[in-house]
């Protein structure tokens, strides 16, 4: 007699999004519709989504803070962007029961972490997952990027929660391909080349599963200072690399560049077949 061992639950897989201008609210472009679809076969794969877990470089703190409310507000963190971008709202509700998971998680990973009941949906959470879940149906729990934390760090904090992908939960980084604001002008204009030269290196690097090669990516990939003068929005493709773990493969969604200088790259990373 034979017993059959039941199948693995599937892993939900881990998201970067490169969340844009605050405008990418409204002007979609080609990414807004592209998560759109991405979300939608999600929700049909994992009907029993139990929430989002999303790292966004607009919430930096000194250490690890986790949204812990009910019912974060909407937070409009910019000026001087039209009024209809104001008035949006995405009423999606927080869960305290998993911001308690995530900090237990962090703390048996030696990762000190306390909850914020207060904290709101910053842009860099609110805005992509609009476009993802329309419905503001799913729980959202942010997680803070701490002030200071360099890859490895991040990746370190992504990996502290992998499990929870096997429990219906999306561990996302939200962040941007490439951030060089002083470069941004405006109007609709040609890619320009170092952006996607430094894009295509990540692409490339997390293709052939380079771990070492992105942490160093600073010293490494082609044109990095250029393309982030500072690191911040750049980390939380760590939080998800770190959630994905070993042997994926990345599925791209987007590799649209808005204003010539913001690529707007936005990928799964499936476990590899």
């Amino acid at each position: 007699m034979t017993t059959s061992i039941p199948a693995a639950a599937p892993q939900v897989p881990a998201l970067f999004v490169s969340h844009g201008a605050p405008l990418f609210a409204i002007e979609a472009g080609e990414t807004g519709p592209a998560l759109t679809r991405w979300g939608s076969a999600l929700r049909v794969r994992f009907p029993a989504l139990r929430g989002v877990v999303v790292m966004s470089p607009h919430w930096m703190a000194r250490g690890l803070r986790v949204m812990a409310g009910k019912q974060p507000a909407t937070w409009h963190d910019f000026g001087g962007f039209p009024p209809a971008l104001y008035e949006l709202q995405y009423p999606a509700p927080g869960s305290p029961a998993l911001a308690r998971e995530v900090l237990a998680l962090l703390q048996a990973a030696g990762l000190p972490a306390e909850g914020d009941a207060a904290r709101p949906f910053d842009h860099g959470a609110w805005v992509p997952l609009m476009h993802m879940f329309p419905e503001a149906d799913v729980p959202v729990v942010q997680i803070a990027l701490p002030v200071g934390a360099g890859p490895r760090e991040v990746h370190a904090i992504g990996a502290a929660l992998a499990g929870l992908r096997d429990q219906g939960v999306l561990l996302m980084g939200s962040g941007s391909m490439t951030h060089n604001l002083a470069e941004f002008f405006g109007g609709a204009r040609a890619p320009a080349p170092y952006v996607l030269e430094f894009s295509r290196w990540v692409e490339s690097a997390i293709g052939r599963g380079d771990l070492p090669a992105l942490l160093d990516y600073r010293s490494q990939a082609p044109h990095a200072e250029r393309a982030h003068p500072t690191e911040d929005h750049f980390m939380p493709l760590f939080f998800a690399l770190g959630a994905a773990g070993n042997n994926v493969r990345p599925e791209y969604l987007s590799r649209e560049v808005m204003y010539s200088m913001l690529a707007m790259d936005a990928l799964a990373l499936e476990p590899a077949a």
